[in-house]
């Protein structure tokens, strides 16, 4: 990964503007790379590239400023309904991004990890997604969830099954099911919910992400084009969450 500084990066007093009270995990659906290209006459995958260099800059922004969980939104399950150009691109540009990417990150402490239905991408992508995993296992710096051929809806009736199949196997009673014991069957037990949602592109809706995590968090959508966004629209985004009064239903 190259973290070598971009003339965002010297935005003056930008980590001291937004030092206090920073939410510790942040979700991106990362939307407006098609229309990116299209506004430069290129075709959608130069977005998509893009895209992926945006996504090293924050990622590097977390890290600098000790944000310690970032869960991107990569490619739902919806998107397989893409033209099967865009999703060959996607699943080659994934690929490449973790041979290219995984020494940086492991130098950098990044944990990775991914969310979805993984068994059914290309044996090939889901071989270095396995060794991402592996290798990064013990890193602490941050936390960095992938979530790709990912579904809430389809996330929640997985842990619908896993759970009913323990009562079936005497294993669980079904008056031990509650919400604790729900979140442990989600992908993303090992961390907590997000403080922060953001969203790119003018879009507002959740689009199938993190239904069940997203209860309480504070949501912040923005026009900038996820190829357009950088530090200083990120530092917005928490600017914004800082302003917030998070009352968790309570007075």
């Amino acid at each position: 990964m190259n973290y070598e500084p971009s003339t965002t990066t010297l935005i003056p007093n930008l980590k001291s503007k937004i030092s206090n009270r920073l939410p510790q995990h942040v979700a991106i659906i990362m939307d407006g790379n098609g229309r990116w290209a299209k506004k430069r006459g290129l075709p959608r995958i130069a977005g998509h590239r893009q895209g992926a260099e945006v996504i090293k800059e924050i990622l590097r922004c977390c890290t600098d400023w000790g944000i310690k969980v970032l869960t991107v939104y990569a490619f739902s399950t919806e998107n397989w309904g893409r033209p099967t150009a865009e999703v060959d691109f996607l699943m080659l540009l994934f690929e490449r991004l973790l041979r290219t990417e995984l020494e940086e990150m492991h130098r950098e402490k990044v944990c990775i990890r991914f969310l979805g239905e993984l068994e059914a991408l290309p044996p090939s992508l889901q071989r270095e997604m396995r060794r991402a995993m592996a290798v990064t296992a013990q890193n602490q710096a941050i936390y960095f969830n992938v979530a790709i051929n990912y579904g809430g809806r389809k996330e929640i009736v997985r842990a619908c099954r896993d759970l009913v199949e323990k009562v079936q196997q005497g294993e669980l009673l079904p008056e031990a099911i509650d919400e604790g014991l729900i979140q442990q069957f989600l992908y993303t037990k090992e961390v907590a919910d997000p403080d922060l949602l953001i969203r790119t592109s003018g879009q507002m809706r959740l689009s199938n992400f993190l239904l069940w995590q997203l209860a309480y968090t504070e949501i912040y959508f923005t026009d900038t084009l996820w190829s357009d966004f950088n530090r200083e629209e990120f530092s917005r985004a928490i600017e914004d969450y800082q302003g917030r009064d998070r009352r968790f239903g309570k007075v």
